[in-house]
């Protein structure tokens, strides 16, 4: 029985990981059939849904200042934008979390960090986060390890603040973790921060091909949902063995 979706951690982590600040985030997500996405879980976990309807996500914003250990946050290699394709899964202990299938960053030592310490499947691009008004443009462009030609370029026009999100808008936001295959097995990472503030968002521009190239179903139709976060700041824990896996 998967645990219940809440808006706050379901607990306090004790001496972080990592730090972190996720800030100017876009959220973009597409309805799709849990059964097109099961193969790409990782082992011991499944398509997290709502009404029988799992999600695919493209998230793009600013990571800002990560530290390690409780050490301050380092403000060149730990700043920089990421764009991520994202998935959502649950273990068999209930835990809800999202398990990557892309993630485009603009520091090639975070990138080599994340792929050979984490097991991530970072990719090094071109990047850059403008803000104008109320209009946030996200702009990819992979260098390595590919595939060459693998780009975003999103605008969004962010409005009002939602006071009560729905069911759907917390379950695609206030995700407690992340699933992903780890030497042989998968890991589970927890993290927690504040409650999202989430605003309501006009999407301008998506020409993309992230998605597909993350072996996913390109988005024929309009995306079911579309938010902007001014952001949060992040706690990571270690990561521990989920069980039943394979």
């Amino acid at each position: 029985m998967p645990v219940p979706i809440t808006p706050d951690a379901p607990g306090v982590l004790g001496r972080p990981l990592l730090t972190q600040e996720w800030l100017d985030l876009c959220f973009i997500h597409w309805a799709v059939d849990p059964g097109a996405v099961a193969g790409l879980m990782p082992g011991g976990t499944v398509p997290d849904t709502v009404d029988g309807v799992t999600y695919v996500g493209l998230v793009a914003f600013r990571m800002h200042r990560v530290g390690w250990l409780g050490l301050p946050g380092l403000p060149y290699l730990g700043s920089f934008p990421e764009t991520n394709v994202r998935l959502y899964s649950v273990d068999a202990q209930g835990r809800r979390g999202v398990v990557f299938r892309s993630m485009d960053a603009s520091r090639l030592i975070p990138v080599v960090m994340g792929r050979t310490g984490f097991q991530l499947p970072y990719a090094w691009s071109r990047m850059s986060v403008e803000t104008s008004g109320d209009l946030v443009t996200y702009t990819s462009s992979r260098r390595v390890p590919g595939p060459r030609g693998a780009h975003s370029r999103i605008t969004v026009r962010t409005g009002a603040r939602i006071r009560t999100p729905t069911e759907l808008e917390h379950f695609l936001t206030a995700r407690w973790g992340l699933h992903n295959p780890f030497l042989g097995g998968t890991a589970y990472l927890p993290n927690d921060h504040p409650r999202w503030p989430l605003h309501r968002a006009e999407l301008l521009v998506c020409d993309e091909n992230l998605v597909e190239t993350a072996g996913l179903p390109a988005p024929s139709a309009a995306p079911v949902s579309v938010l902007y976060s001014p952001g949060v700041r992040v706690r990571l824990g270690r990561p521990g063995r989920v069980p039943g896996e394979g």
